[in-house]
């Protein structure tokens, strides 16, 4: 067994390793920085008590993106000289966000150790590359994301570091091949568990989902399937799921192969990023006469978003959770005692609220951000959550998961087919929708992203709109002014939430308009960029009239977003006379 030594590396602070929503992201060439990454590793050790560092199991995987192999073997030599007792590591350093969480709550070692932590390497939906972006965040014991008593105390302790511990002489571990590598320390003996990436995940993916009903959709002639990894992680998990235990043809999968720089695309599964799949489901440019698929869908890098396609039909995340809700009791066993509740995000569409009013479940409205949902299953308050950012999941873990999404769809699909995969013609996704709509009513919904905006125009931006909230006859003034046919601002404020598990208050949360006829325009500053702002636009109109529903989003909200641009000056602002995304 070989033996290590602990040395104390003197080190100074570095500006800026505030973690944002999802931990800290930045461009690769700061993480290359001497000490950057060590630091930051070693202030979040120090911000958790010494019994929840010394003899611990901890998790250190991610998404597979630049430089995550050379991160991963310092952070394993930093763990040893830290007192950890072992590090689980997902083969090839990869494991999807969702699954880190599935195996801080679930797997149980050849020791029966349980890891209580972990470090993922992810910069999620960003690019990867040496040009592009590095990310690391803490997860806790619940498999969720650290809360920011944990997170504020991690920054604090980066703007007055000294040293860092490190076991320097620790070799590299191998983590290509699944095995135990044991070494001798000071504080005793220090193993590397490397592990099958996708059995914990699998495993529980079959206690949650009738794979048999599934199966058999897929065997259908008439159901076909596509399914796009971006190059990301879910592609260590496609194949296995899609077509090793569920029969799908391997042909259905695209950009399954995952790579450091996805490809040299940008792993983001919306309709912008997504070309491949977005072509091949008939909604691109081209005029192609292949029939598209039945049904597609997409992840993002790490596996923790998800893209709900039909054929020439895009369902946005936030009618896709909302028919997830509706159909869950049916469609999926884990749920078939009923759903303890439902939440989304503020800016998520309120598409979901409608749901639950209907079916008279607790409705929770918390800022954006996973890790308020994790305190709502902690409680038992939620079975079943999303975001706008193409972010949905429940309480089998405590990350969004991308694929979980895809087979809750799979499972409707097979539900409402099953007395019906032989007939004419299967439901469709478009008809899911549809239906969903003449029920509950369509929520028009669009969200318009500006990115790398600078900084301080963003901030300047965002100040001039809560200046503006001090008089709604003012605001109304302007409305009308653009638009008459638009309905008067009812209520203008900054979103704030005070948690009903632990009480604690999150404010400033996004900027909201909240007009009588039930639309909303809310502005946000978003957290997961690496580099400049992010002004996130999103715009919202309700219509319970069936025979109004099937309007092209867009046209519908057309007049929303003309009262948007002129109530922000966004234009003034920023000089951008065009969003870089809309979805």
């Amino acid at each position: 067994m070989v033996a290590f030594k602990v040395s104390r590396v003197q080190t100074k602070p570095f500006d800026g390793q505030k973690p944002g929503t999802s931990g800290l992201r930045k461009k690769v060439k700061v993480f290359l920085q001497p000490h950057y990454l060590q630091n930051f590793v070693q202030a979040t050790f120090n911000a958790l008590s010494a019994e929840k560092v010394f003899g611990i199991t901890l998790v250190v995987s991610g998404d597979g993106r630049y430089f995550s192999k050379e991160a991963i073997q310092i952070i394993i030599k930093m763990s040893a000289a830290n007192g950890v007792r072992r590090i689980w590591v997902g083969q090839n350093g990869l494991l999807s966000t969702p699954a880190v969480s599935a195996v801080i709550r679930e797997r149980i070692g050849a020791d029966g150790s349980k890891a209580s932590g972990a470090f993922i390497l992810t910069a999620s939906h960003n690019p990867g590359g040496p040009s592009e972006d590095f990310g690391i965040k803490y997860n806790v014991e619940n498999g969720g994301p650290a809360p920011e008593g944990v997170t504020d105390k991690i920054y604090e302790n980066t703007t007055k570091i000294s040293e860092y511990l490190i076991a320097e002489d620790l070799p590299d571990v191998d983590i290509s091949t699944v095995g135990i590598t044991s070494f001798s320390g000071p504080g005793g003996q220090f193993d590397v568990d490397v592990f099958d990436c996708a059995d914990t995940y699998v495993k529980l993916m079959k206690t949650i989902f009738d794979f048999e009903a599934i199966q058999n959709l897929l065997k259908s002639p008439k159901f076909t399937f596509c399914y796009d990894a971006l190059h990301g992680v879910a592609g260590a998990y496609a194949k296995r799921i899609f077509v090793e235990e569920l029969g799908a043809d391997e042909k259905s999968l695209l950009n399954c192969i995952p790579k450091e720089d996805f490809g040299g695309g940008h792993p983001d599964p919306n309709l912008t990023y997504a070309k491949e799949l977005v072509e091949r489901m008939g909604l691109g440019k081209s005029n192609s006469q292949v029939e598209p698929p039945e049904f597609g869908a997409a992840a993002d890098g790490d596996a923790d978003r998800n893209m709900i396609l039909g054929k020439r039909f895009f369902v946005t995340p936030s009618d896709s959770v909302a028919i997830i809700a509706a159909n869950a009791v049916g469609a999926i066993p884990y749920f078939s005692g009923g759903l303890k509740g439902v939440a989304r995000s503020m800016p998520t569409s309120g598409a979901l609220d409608v749901v639950a009013k209907q079916l008279n479940l607790k409705f929770f409205e918390v800022p954006t951000g996973w890790k308020f949902f994790g305190n709502l299953m902690d409680a038992g308050f939620c079975s079943i959550c999303g975001e706008e950012s193409f972010g949905t999941g429940s309480d089998h873990v405590r990350e969004k998961d991308g694929i979980w999404a895809v087979l809750a769809w799979l499972s409707i699909l097979a539900h409402k087919n099953k007395d019906n995969l032989s007939g004419e013609k299967l439901v469709t996704v478009e008809d899911i929708v549809r239906q969903h709509w003449a029920s509950y009513g369509r929520h028009y919904y669009t969200r318009y992203d500006y990115e790398n905006v600078d900084a301080g125009a963003a901030k300047e931006l965002m100040a001039h709109l809560v200046n503006l909230q001090s008089s709604l006859p003012e605001v109304n003034k302007i409305v009308k002014e653009v638009r008459p046919d638009v309905s008067n601002v009812a209520n203008a404020d900054e979103f704030e939430y005070k948690d009903p598990v632990d009480g604690s208050v999150s404010s400033h949360q996004g900027i909201r308009y909240l007009f009588e006829d039930g639309s909303r325009l809310i502005f946000r500053l978003s957290g997961t960029g690496s580099e400049g702002a992010t002004i996130r636009l999103y715009i919202e109109q309700y219509e319970k009239d069936p025979s109004k529903t099937g309007r092209d989003s867009q046209d519908a909200l057309a007049p929303l977003v003309a009262v948007a641009l002129a109530l922000s000056k966004l234009e003034k602002f920023t000089g951008r006379s065009a969003p870089t995304v809309i979805t």
